[in-house]
């Protein structure tokens, strides 16, 4: 096993003794309907199917958004017409200068035309909401951002139906004063700041930051292209887009949230949106939660998975400090960093996510819970890790350079150095479909395994330093089924205090890579025919199918049942090599030819 980074020490309501840094079965299981994991500094608590993105999203304070928010009447607005150096206007709240107009009143204001270099300033002391319509709006600025809303209780920038917008700053501002910082990027608010309409917005952020809202900022619907030489979209409370069409180039962080005042607030919310996001730095990041439901999302960070991750340069490529749950979507990832990752939990309710990461493909340092959904590791350093692992559904094929499913801390591709182990490790499998293809441990828990249902399918190492399973406390199993194949050095099966029956078998010589592997029982009924995709000198088996009596075991022949992930179903085995029989009088047998 390979130690990895360092993570916040928990504990479970119902406590489990383990033995670190040997291999025992005599630890005390938890009932996992039960159990609730919790962070150390009990900040958090995450149960056996994790929170639900409904009350994550609740915990967090209300946000701006109104339903008047999108209403207007058409004979109250005030149009703004920009002519190059120049800007006209007749109505109330509006005053300009130049080439800059300052709209100093709530109301709606539409804004058309081009203007080559100036701003389009908000300064509203008023209670009411100031509406921007931009109607086919270019705007360019030399010094500073071409949106600045330096005062207002909300302002909502409307994206005229079927208009297209640009906006470009400078590559460097020029301040009114010494030692003033803002406005700092291209689209600039100190308040709450929401986007709506069917146009769309295309901002260039030569300087900083593309948008950036010092309190709330919403996308409630619109297409937006964003360019940025750091950050792309960044909300301080909160980033919240309700159905939104954005694609995102950033060397920063794509969509942030976070707030260096409040430590309870930087949360992010996305639903029903379509992305594309490549970024230097981390694709989606929170300070807090984030919680995504439904839509497509494409994500490129730090390069993409043919690159290394380092310790100064997160690049991840969704990830919530607190709370990361995703409950649907279409997920395409390719991370130098952890694809999905979360300081403490991490919930999959749903989804289709196909990942390619140079680092962990899936990793909460606390607790990891997988309800459902369609996960496909392609590239990993490590598949799926977390202090604690629940796997209750879904369909999951991971391929890794080191461990499949991993439940430890220490180090990893981005965080190299040692580590000594302190803390509780668990993995909890109670459904779901499971196929590990990994060239470390195919499992590896520093702790406690509980299995009560599910498929598990392991080709693990090739290399005795590693082994297909790998447990150091206890490995209780009462129902589903589990193979796993590799080399023989670290071999084990589950442990003696299950109630469901598993046999160990090595061998002492290695077996080729797809040379069938079957074992009947006396009756010639098919227990187990598997063909391993890497060189084996060992399977592990429990399954339903087992009880005492006398069984054979062969290698090569064919079997004529259908194939998934190397295993049979279904189907009649022509025999190849009788190996030898063995009989089952125990919860756990050993055989070795």
């Amino acid at each position: 096993m390979v130690y990895k980074k360092p993570i916040l020490f928990f504990v479970f309501a119902l406590a489990i003794s383990i033995l670190t840094g040997c291999k025992s079965e005599t630890a005390t299981e938890p009932d996992i309907t039960e159990t609730q994991a919790t962070t150390g500094n009990g900040s958090a608590s995450i149960g056996s199917s994790g929170k639900t993105l409904t009350e994550v999203l609740a915990a967090n304070k209300q946000d701006h958004e109104t339903a008047e928010d999108y209403i207007w009447n058409s004979s109250d607005i005030i149009p703004i017409v920009l002519n190059g150096a120049t800007i006209t206007s007749s109505g109330n709240g509006v005053s300009i200068s130049g080439s800059t107009v300052t709209i100093t009143s709530g109301g709606t204001y539409s804004i058309s035309g081009t203007l080559t270099n100036g701003q389009i300033n908000v300064n509203s002391s008023d209670a009411k909401t100031v509406r921007l319509i931009l109607n086919g709006v270019n705007v360019t600025n030399a010094t500073s951002a071409p949106i600045n809303v330096m005062a207002s209780e909300k302002t909502v920038i409307i994206l005229a139906d079927n208009s297209q917008n640009f906006v470009t700053d400078a590559s460097t501002y020029v301040f009114a004063n010494t030692g003033d910082d803002e406005p700092n990027a291209t689209i600039f608010s100190k308040g709450d700041l929401s986007f709506y309409g069917n146009g769309t917005l295309t901002i260039k952020a030569n300087y900083n930051d593309a948008i950036s809202c010092k309190d709330g900022l919403i996308i409630k619907s619109g297409t937006l292209n964003v360019s940025s030489v750091d950050d792309g979209i960044r909300g301080k409370d909160y980033l919240i887009v309700k159905s939104g069409n954005i694609t995102v180039n950033a060397k920063g962080d794509g969509l942030k949230s976070d707030n260096d005042e409040d430590s309870t607030r930087g949360y992010i919310y996305i639903s029903n949106s379509s992305m594309n996001i490549i970024s230097g730095g981390d694709a989606i990041t929170a300070q807090t939660d984030v919680l995504i439901s439904d839509g497509t999302y494409t994500i490129t960070s730090g390069g993409g998975s043919g690159f290394t991750a380092n310790a100064t340069n997160s690049s991840k490529g969704i990830k919530g400090l607190v709370y990361a749950i995703i409950s649907g979507g279409t997920f395409t990832l390719s991370t130098a960093d952890d694809a999905l990752h979360s300081n403490k939990n991490l919930v999959i309710n749903a989804g289709t996510f196909a990942i390619t990461s140079g680092d962990d493909g899936i990793h909460a340092d606390a607790a990891l819970v997988i309800n459902s959904g369609t996960i496909n590791i392609t590239k990993s350093y490590e598949g799926i890790e977390s202090a604690a692992l629940i796997i209750n559904g879904g369909e999951i094929h991971i391929v890794s350079s080191d461990d499949g499913l991993n439940g430890a801390g220490g180090r990893d591709a981005s965080s190299p150095g040692s580590f000594v182990q302190t803390g509780n490790y668990y993995l909890y499998i109670n459904g779901g479909y499971i196929f590990i293809n990994a060239t470390g441990d195919g499992i590896d828990i520093n702790g406690s395994i509980v299995m009560t249902d599910g498929v598990v399918v392991v080709n693990g190492p090739t290399a005795n330093m590693n082994g297909a399973i790998d447990y150091d406390a206890s490995f209780k199993i009462s129902g589903g089924f589990i193979v796993a194949s590799g080399s023989s050095g670290m071999a084990q099966a589950p442990g003696t205090t299950s109630t469901q029956y598993s046999v160990l078998v090595t061998f002492k010589t290695t077996l080729s890579a797809n040379t069938l592997f079957h074992i009947q029982n006396s009756s010639g009924s098919d227990i187990l025919s598997f063909v391993p995709k890497k060189n084996y000198q060992s399977v592990a088996i429990s399954s339903p199918k087992l009880a005492k009596g006398t069984y054979d075991i062969y290698y090569g022949g064919t079997s004529t049942g259908m194939l998934k992930d190397g295993l049979y179903q279904d189907g009649i085995y022509s025999a190849g090599t009788k190996a030898t029989s063995f009989t089952i009088s125990s919860i756990v047998t050993k055989v070795s030819f």
